[in-house]
């Protein structure tokens, strides 16, 4: 299940609808997630579905979106577990598509290694009657391979400041987002570790998986770091600006294989030099800007030290080496940092800013809205747009 502050669902979808004169109703885990629903929509809270302990959560959400969707001219949906529970008398269903489903699966620790082979024949199949039944949007070029029709991508970009952010400083290294394993938690806390006798702390925002929270603490209580737990995404960016380099270290997983980490793009908008490991998507953009370095993935990834990049660190280093490494060099060198934050921050207003895709976002869903189906309500000009996440919900 998503935040009801998910960045994509929350802040670019629901806001450019909302900018669009609609009237959208939100269903999500809010009371589950502590967030006061923002003015302007119409919020139905639902219980957030954790681990394998889905049933209530979807029972209630299935109740939810009937309830919901009684007068929408459309319903969004972004979870693949609510193509299980759609009321059978809907408007015009999308689902937006941003993850790779069965990739995902070996991030996902709670699974027990039989069910892990059990669900891809099942997710295909749920996949398979959601393009033949529903409208869909990719958040990916890449997730075309999954989908045999013609589907538009919606980019998963951002919100660039429209002037410059201040230049990087030199005592804080930062990452935004989830943290878990996979996302490089414990190369963090080692990374930390090894910066702090530099004077350089590591500024951890986002929330993390149980697994991984115990040794979060840990390092926070010896001073290692400072992890602020969930933080909404606008506030979290203005957090991270001034910061001297942000990191992404997911591990080599299929997953995160095919897509360009968001938060790449998003530490480019606040001209924030990128740390990465070498994904082919995300490599191929930080080499290309020249905004950040590319480091070895993690000794337990199965392409360890598989770098081919010129700007990346040697494949002979653990990726904490590299890592502190190319911490300390933009340290050193302040008219670097300068250039790749800018030439970071440049690259994101002119390729990855969220507002010059919202139109064709908004135009998509008023366009699926206005086939036939239920009759907008009478004297409304605009469709209303129902969203829905892991238990009804936006992004």
């Amino acid at each position: 299940m998503h935040h009801p502050e998910d960045a994509r669902i929350t802040h670019r979808q629901i806001r450019a609808l909302l900018d669009a004169g609609h009237e959208v109703t939100f269903v999500a885990p809010f009371t589950h997630c502590n967030v006061t629903p923002s003015q302007g929509i119409r919020a139905v809270d639902v219980p957030r579905a954790v681990g394998l302990h889905r049933s209530r959560a979807l029972r209630a959400s299935s109740s939810a979106l009937r309830r919901a969707s009684r007068d929408a001219d459309l319903l969004l949906v972004h979870d693949i577990e609510l193509l299980l529970t759609l009321p059978r008398r809907r408007p015009p269903t999308v689902w937006d598509v941003h993850e790779d489903t069965i990739a995902a699966l070996d991030t996902k620790s709670y699974l027990p290694g039989p069910l892990r082979g059990v669900l891809p024949p099942l997710i295909r199949a749920i996949e398979s009657r959601a393009e033949r039944r529903l409208h869909l949007i990719l958040a990916e070029e890449a997730y075309r391979a999954r989908f045999p029709g013609p589907h538009p991508v919606v980019p998963n970009h951002t919100y660039v400041p429209p002037t410059p952010p201040p230049p990087p400083g030199d005592s804080r290294v930062v990452y935004v987002g989830h943290i878990s394993a996979a996302r490089g938690a414990a190369e963090m806390i080692e990374v930390a570790r090894r910066l702090r006798p530099y004077g350089i702390r590591l500024d951890l925002i986002g929330p993390a998986d149980a697994a991984v929270r115990p040794m979060l603490r840990d390092a926070q209580r010896e001073g290692v770091l400072d992890w602020f737990g969930y933080v909404p995404n606008r506030h979290a960016l203005r957090m991270a600006e001034g910061a001297l380099a942000g990191l992404s270290l997911l591990h080599d997983l299929p997953n995160y294989r095919q897509s360009t980490p968001t938060k790449i793009i998003e530490y480019m908008a606040r001209g924030i030099p990128v740390v990465t490991t070498p994904l082919p998507n995300a490599a191929s953009l930080v080499g290309r800007v020249d905004c950040g370095t590319i480091v070895p993935f993690g000794e337990a990834g199965p392409d360890a030290g598989a770098v081919t990049d010129p700007a990346s660190e040697s494949a002979s280093d653990t990726v904490t080496d590299a890592v502190v490494r190319a911490v300390l060099r933009l340290r050193d060198d302040p008219n670097r940092r300068a250039a790749m934050g800018t030439r970071g921050y440049v690259e994101a207003l002119n390729h990855y800013h969220w507002p010059a895709v919202a139109g064709e976002f908004v135009a998509l869903l008023e366009r699926w809205a206005e086939a036939p189906g239920p009759a907008p309500r009478p004297g409304s000009t605009r469709p209303r747009i129902t969203g829905t996440r892991p238990a009804g919900a936006y992004r």
